[in-house]
């Protein structure tokens, strides 16, 4: 009966995504002359919504000891394709996604109404551009979201970080605040270049639906000479964690 209803449950959960994705998708064509298209203020219950239709058991974890600012940068490590919703179902955040988004079925034209930032990984230029689209997004104040390491590189972190969420704090004065994120089932949520749907169908039918959010203090880009010296110490935070929650 127990399995039934959980069933059920995630059956009703799937229609409501359904619905609202369609509702959003037919909104994110209508033409909006403020600064926040409608979409982007509904972004974060869609996201919600996309997680319980996974099924995604999503915790966040609040390992801070100061109270997070205002006004922030959330940066994390990008282990898989579900944090692109995960994020901003806890945070209300702009996202810096990969230009290839903007094209994704249905999800490409809601992210763009929701004033995702792109950016051409592989070009210089869109890079500069992305820096700029990131500071004027936060002088227009708004948060902003993206993973130093680059892109979605799997659990463990093997990367240098990227500068240029470091180099947006410093020229900002906007403090960072890390955020790690750990899956409990790994195998079945990191990224290792399967089709979007198939990961979607391993989140959906996992053995273990925990996803941890552990959130921590910021930095203050006061306290460091460089974007250098910021990312050096972010990375070694990365690190500890990588070796406290996933060894």
């Amino acid at each position: 009966m127990l399995l039934i209803l959980r069933f059920l449950v995630r059956l009703v959960a799937i229609a409501d995504f359904i619905a609202f994705t369609a509702v959003l998708w037919l909104l994110a064509w209508l033409p909006w002359p403020g600064k926040r298209h409608p979409v982007a203020c509904l972004f974060g219950a869609w996201s919600r919504a996309f997680v319980r239709a996974l099924g995604v058991d999503l915790r966040l974890h609040q390992k801070n000891l100061k109270a997070l600012p205002a006004r922030y940068i959330l940066i994390a490590n990008h282990p898989s394709a579900f944090e692109d919703v995960g994020i901003p179902a806890l945070f209300d955040v702009v996202s810096l996604a990969k230009v290839q988004v903007a094209d994704w079925f249905v999800v490409g034209r809601i992210s763009k109404a929701a004033g995702t930032m792109y950016v051409d990984r592989d070009d210089p230029e869109s890079r500069d551009q992305a820096i700029e689209v990131m500071v004027n997004t936060l002088d227009a104040g708004q948060n902003i979201c993206l993973y130093p390491e680059g892109g979605c590189k799997g659990r463990r972190l093997f990367h240098e970080f990227k500068s240029g969420a470091f180099e947006v704090s410093i020229r900002t004065g906007v403090p960072i605040v890390p955020v790690f994120l750990h899956y409990e089932a790994q195998d079945d949520f990191e990224w290792q270049g399967q089709t979007l749907p198939d990961r979607i169908r391993q989140m959906l039918f996992t053995v273990n639906n925990r996803a941890n959010y552990y959130v921590f203090d910021p930095l203050d880009p006061k306290d460091y000479a460089d974007k250098y010296a910021m990312k050096a110490a972010a990375y070694e935070k990365y690190a500890d964690w990588n070796a406290k929650y996933l060894e």
